[in-house]
């Protein structure tokens, strides 16, 4: 007579045995699958890198016309920091101190290598071109460098691995003697200080510092336009730390809106943006550009949010050449542009290709 209410009993405690079995097991399943963030917020603070330089033109106009500020709202507090160099950024952004930053190409493969291809993504372009190598006028070919001192910015950044690849293809050996060429890595105002005074051959440098050399009587030997397929390569991209773009994604996108308004003002009113620009250098480091300087510098570079993802693997190849790192960078999950080309087709614009570099390998 207890049979049937045994075997009740029995089924009613294998039912509860197989959910807490099914319950551990989709447990351990969320625990081995990363999954996005349940919920996103705008962010109260949004911690900005970039250059007191031309070629960071719209992050400049960006900040001083309230471009970003206005984008990001009332909720969002926007700090900024400047830098004079890409690895420096980069050391902030990895550090945690930084949320995103304008930086050089260059810098942000080396990010992105750093961090196993987990910590930033490459979100937009910002600037191409704008970057020279000058020297003094009595250098006229690649022979004449040799015994000579040549500067760049910082080990590692955008211009430092051009001029070393190029040095490279031009069998010139980098080191201390007659016949190397040496590469000192010099902060930019520093370089035109020693450039006059005799004591550097020149730089590979990035606007305005190519102009300003130009203007105290350098000549240009190498234009690095010249040196990429329809002049196009990227000076200046955006980038942002990985979990912040995931935790964020309203705030990312006020950003690059921002940034759209600030490359549009750059390109539809060249004397206003150039004005804005050199008031914000002076802001910066206490020293403004003559309007010859200021006028050569903008005609050297253009402003577009497309990060010319097509050239990074070659310029991912460049920095091994160089050395800035040992191995290439599988850039495979480097490119995320889903929010730049949300904003973009707001805006009316096209969006931009990522070259096959938005997918991981």
């Amino acid at each position: 007579m207890f049979a049937p209410a045994l075997r009740r009993r029995a089924t009613v405690l294998l039912a509860a045995l197989a959910a807490l079995g099914l319950a551990a097991g989709c447990s351990r399943a969320q625990e081995s699958t990363p999954t996005a963030p349940t919920s996103s917020s705008p962010a109260a603070e949004l911690r900005l890198g970039y250059f007191p330089n031309i070629t960071h033109a719209p992050a400049l106009i960006g900040v001083a016309q309230n471009y970003f500020a206005e984008e990001l709202g009332s909720g969002t507090t926007l700090t900024t920091q400047t830098f004079n160099a890409g690895p420096d950024e980069v050391n902030a952004l990895l550090g945690g101190s930084l949320d995103a930053g304008f930086i050089g190409s260059s810098p942000a493969i080396n990010a992105f290598a750093k961090s196993n291809g987990e910590a930033v993504r490459l979100i937009a372009g910002s600037t191409s071109a704008g970057a020279q190598l000058v020297t003094s006028p009595d250098i006229t070919t690649p022979e004449q460098l040799k015994g000579k001192v040549v500067a760049t910015p910082q080990a590692g950044n955008t211009q430092d691995v051009a001029l070393k690849k190029w040095l490279q293809e031009h069998d010139l050996e980098i080191g201390d003697g007659p016949d190397k060429v040496t590469v000192q890595n010099i902060d930019n105002p520093r370089t035109l200080d020693l450039f006059k005074q005799g004591q550097v051959a020149g730089g590979w440098l990035p606007e305005p510092w190519s102009s300003r050399l130009v203007d105290a009587g350098a000549k240009v030997l190498v234009d690095e336009k010249s040196l990429w397929p329809d002049g196009k390569f990227p000076t200046t991209v955006l980038i942002v730390r990985t979990q912040f773009l995931q935790e964020h994604p309203q705030t990312v996108e006020a950003l690059l809106r921002g940034e759209l308004k600030a490359i549009d003002f750059a390109n539809s009113n060249p004397d206003q943006a150039k004005k804005i620009t050199n008031d914000s250098i002076k802001q910066i480091t206490n020293s403004s550009l003559s309007q010859p300087v200021l006028d050569r510098a903008f005609s050297e570079l253009s402003f577009d949010s497309d990060p010319l993802a097509s050239t990074f693997p070659q310029l991912s190849k460049d920095s091994v050449t160089a050395g800035a790192t040992p191995t290439e960078t599988n850039l495979q999950g480097f490119v995320d542009v889903r929010a730049l080309n949300s904003v973009r087709q707001a805006a009316g614009q096209t969006p931009v290709d990522a070259a096959g570099l938005d997918r991981q390998g």
